[in-house]
Formats: structure tokens, sequence, C-alpha cells
């Protein structure tokens, strides 16, 4: 009997949310039990910024648009971007109900540590925390190239007889990186004002294209693409025989482009009244990251007139062929590629931010190597510059890959959606198995029939298209064409699973869990939660 009493005494312990910022022995602690370290410079409407800045889901699924054209043609990139658009809708309503309870910039480090419970929460929030550090890394460096490839094919409109090799997207490639991550070192009181910015340059360069593309074939005489090119002839490129199989693959390409909710997490802690600012911040994002890439994407496809000429386009960027045939010019395909590339610089940006932080908050809890030094909070411009300057140097590392091989590094892309929908798995699935009694609720909540329903759909989702995510893009296979997100995937695993075990007893003491409201024992600049008997 005193088993059982104890048994439920500890399934009743939840996460103690504060209010407010309150100050302990004279040190300010926050609502995620930690140390508050970071300047709060943004505001509601620059956090929106930051989420749809670092979405930027037109600018992002244009750049793979060849990629996604191969599974089902234009009808293919339409229809899977709504289905897989819906998943992440219900994925987002999960990650906003645990922003709001346990606003953190750990994310789903955090969230995955408290949903577990305390048996398993610090194994849970390890892997989750690093399977998501490795997937903002990888989706910077994604956004990194679709950069460099932008710049090179803005040179190659004006320059026929250019022939491009990789060190030359390696050396643009480099050039951006650290343009974005100085960025963020050194320039951490503008970066809301920059997120602002870029926010402007999305809305009115989707604006934009969406008038340019929908107007110039007629004036031009190059014509628009038929109805039925548009929205019914499935052209499937990719050798498998079953279309709806190439149909759920090709879904990939939408959730690298909409598979971001959690980015705006990452800030709670820069941010005043999170609890509430968070949730509507993701709402914003997903909504505007729908809209505008739907609303770009079918004017686009009208516009392409030669569809060969786009597959076997000579620049790097297949942007710019579709672009050429849209203004019949290439002027005007450059003008429209430079309306694309200022948002996706800013989203560039807000990709490094993301993943900078993501490291910071890992290293605070020694869940890193090195954690003195990469947890260290910058003096002068209050931000983890030595955080955001490690991941620049990895970012340069991984970009060595792609001068030998250009297939495994664009699998980074795919590796960014299967490492991200992994780390919300082991979020939300023990928030569902344990009906959120480890959660005291935040200001949105949902009825538990609403949250059953949408956490379990979402975690189908997950568990299903993890695996179909990683089937090789076409057939037959070939060291080109293989998809090498399921090697990168299951390594990182094992090294992260390695990591675990010297980790968990040399250091590791992980993010606060279980915190008494009004208690926390303070050794140094970290905060250790205490359990709480709710009962």
């Amino acid at each position: 009997m005193a088993s059982e009493a104890a048994a439920a005494v500890d399934g009743e312990k939840k996460f103690a949310l504060r209010e407010v910022d309150e100050e302990v022995d004279g040190i300010l602690i926050n609502a995620s039990g930690h140390v508050q370290e970071l300047e709060r410079n943004f505001n509601f409407w620059s956090i929106c910024s930051v989420g749809i800045v670092t979405g930027n889901t037109w600018a992002a699924y244009g750049g793979g648009i060849v990629i996604a054209l191969y599974n089902g043609g234009p009808p293919g990139m339409i229809y899977e971007l709504l289905v897989v658009s819906f998943f992440y809708w219900l994925i987002a309503a999960c990650i906003a109900e645990l922003a709001s309870a346990i606003p953190s910039s750990a994310g789903v480090y955090q969230w995955a540590t408290v949903t577990a419970g305390p048996k398993w929460g610090k194994a849970a929030g390890f892997f989750a925390g690093w399977w998501n550090s490795f997937a903002w890394l990888f989706g910077a460096t994604s956004i990194n190239l679709i950069l460099a490839n932008q710049i090179i094919a803005m040179w190659g409109l004006f320059h026929p007889d250019y022939v491009f090799e990789r060190w030359h997207g390696f050396i643009v490639y480099l050039i951006m990186a650290w343009v974005c991550v100085f960025t963020v070192m050194f320039g951490n009181r503008a970066l809301p004002y920059i997120s602002q910015l870029g926010l402007f340059l999305i809305l009115a360069g989707v604006l934009v294209t969406i008038l340019v593309c929908a107007i110039m074939p007629s004036t031009t005489g190059t014509g628009y693409a038929s109805n039925s090119f548009v929205w019914s002839d499935w052209e499937n490129q990719t050798g498998y025989t079953s279309d709806g199989f190439v149909f759920l693959a090709g879904m990939l390409n939408g959730a690298f482009a909409v598979g971001t909710p959690d980015c705006i997490s990452h800030l709670a802690e820069e941010i005043p009244n999170p609890r509430r600012n968070i949730p509507r911040a993701i709402g914003a994002q997903m909504v505007v990251g729908l809209v505008t890439a739907f609303l770009y994407l079918i004017p686009l496809l009208y516009s392409i007139n030669d569809p060969t000429a786009v597959f076997e386009n000579p620049y790097t960027s297949p942007l710019a062929e579709i672009y050429r045939q849209a203004t019949n010019s290439r002027g005007g395909a450059l003008g429209l590629l430079l309306v694309i590339f200022m948002p996706t610089l800013c989203c560039c940006i807000g990709a490094y931010i993301t993943a900078g932080r993501m490291l910071w908050a890992l290293a605070r809890d020694e869940a890193v190597p090195f954690s003195s030094f990469v947890k260290k909070i910058n003096s002068w411009q209050k931000n983890p510059m030595n955080a955001t300057a490690v991941t620049g140097i990895v970012a340069t590392c991984l970009g060595c890959i792609y001068i030998g091989s250009a297939t495994a590094f664009n699998a980074f892309a795919g590796s960014f959606v299967v490492l991200t929908t992994l780390s919300y798995l082991t979020a939300i699935l023990p928030h569902l198995l344990t009906r959120r009694r480890y959660v005291t609720p935040g200001e949105f909540w949902m009825k538990d029939s609403v949250f059953n329903t949408v956490a379990g759909i979402a975690c189908a989702y997950i568990a299903a298209f993890i695996v179909i995510y990683c089937f090789p893009y076409s057939l037959p296979v070939t060291a080109e064409n293989m998809n090498y997100a399921c090697l990168i995937t299951g390594g990182l695993t094992i090294f992260v699973t390695g990591l675990w075990f010297w980790k968990r007893n040399r250091g590791y003491v992980g993010p606060p869990a279980f915190v008494d409201e009004g208690a926390a024992v303070v050794e140094g600049r970290n905060v250790v939660g205490i359990s709480a008997d709710k009962t």
C-alpha cells in the first residue's frame, strides 16, 4: 500500500510554472526555472517575424521546386503541400501547448524531460535536445546552400558560357554562412529589427512575385501553362510504380518548408509574457506560411511554358529558368531572384539564431562537450556568442561535404525533417501517454478530447513518415540518388547514445524538470529544480 501511495504521489508531480520572474538569492530566475541571462529584446511582433521569417515557406519551397516536381509534377506540389501542412498544424498545436506551459529556450529538450516523467525524463530530454540541435544545424546549412545557389544563378543568367563547379558553390556558401553567423553574434539588439524587415520583405516579395508571374506571361507573349498541367496532370518521374507512395514521399518537400513550428520557442527567454505570446506567434507563423506558399505556387506553376527547360536548366537555382520564362527576359528573372534572395537571407539568419540558442540550451545543462565554453553568455552582446560561433564552425565543416558529394550534402534537408519530427515525437508522445499529468496548463491548453485527437494523429504521422522520408528519392537506386537521411539520422543517434552514457554521470544535470513553486537551489549559474508534491 505504501508503494502504491508513493507511485500515486509521483504520478501527480508536475512542472510548477512561475507566473513571473522571481529572485532567488539575488539571482533572477525565469519561468522555465533557469537563470535569466539573456536580454528580452523581442516583443510580440518581432517574435512573430522570427517565426515567419525562419519558416519562410514560399521561398524554401521554391528553392527545391525541381525535386518536388519529380514527385507528381505541379499537382503533386500543390496537394502535397496542403496535406503536409494539415499534419504540421496538428504538431504546431501540440508544441504551442507545451511552449505555453513551459516557456524555455530549450524547447523540446526541456519539454521531453518533463513529459517523460522523473524516471525517463533525463534520457528522453537528452535525445530530443540533440536531435533538435542537429536538425537546426542541418536546416541552417540547407538554407545557406539555397542562398549560395541563388547568387550563382544571378551570375549565370548573364554569363551563358559559365560552367558551374561545386567549389564555386562552396566559396559562396562559406561567405553567406559567416555573414549570417556574424550578424547573429554581433547584432543581437538589431535581430528583432532584422526579423521585422524580413517579414516585410517576405510579404512584399511574395506579392510582387505573384503579380509578376500572373501578369507578365500574357504581356510578353510566352503565355500560360494549361489548367490541366497545374491541377491534374500527374507526373511520376521517380521510378516508383505506386503513385500513392510517390505522393507520400513527395510530402517531404513540403515538410522541409513548413516544418519549423518550434523555432519561436527557442527565444522564449528573450520575450515578455512568453506563455501567451509564443502560441499566438506559432499560429501566425503557420497561417502566413501556408497562405503565402499556396498563393505563390499557383502563378509560379502557371508561368512555366517549357517544363523540359526547367528540368534541364543550366542554372544552380531552377527558379532562374522559371522566372526567365515568366518574364521572357534575364533582367526580369534577376529582379525576381533578388526579391526571393533578401527574405531567404533573413530566413538563414533566423535559422542560425535557432541553431545557436538550441546548442546553448544544451550546454548550460552540461549536455555538450566543453560546456563551460559553449554556455558562456557574452557580456557585451548579452547573447550565446560562443554557441553561435560553434554552429558556424560546424556549418563550415559540413560545407566541405558538398565538394565531395552534392547528394550527401542535400540529404541534410531530409535529415532536418526526420530529426525535428523525432524530437517533437519525444516530447509529444509521452505527453499523450501520461495524459498530460506532468505539466501544469499554460494559457493555451486544449480540452482533453481535442488534445488526444490532435496529438494522436500527429504522433501517428511522425511515426509513419519518418520511415517514408528515408526511402530513396528515385529508382533504380544509385549513389547519386540515394537518400542518406537514414544513414545520417542513424549515425547521429548512435553518437548521441554514446554521448549519453558518457555524460549522464559526468556532470549532466538536465533542465529543471520539476520545480517547486517559489523554490530553487542555485548552484553557481545553474538552477536545479526540486520535485514538488502536488497532492
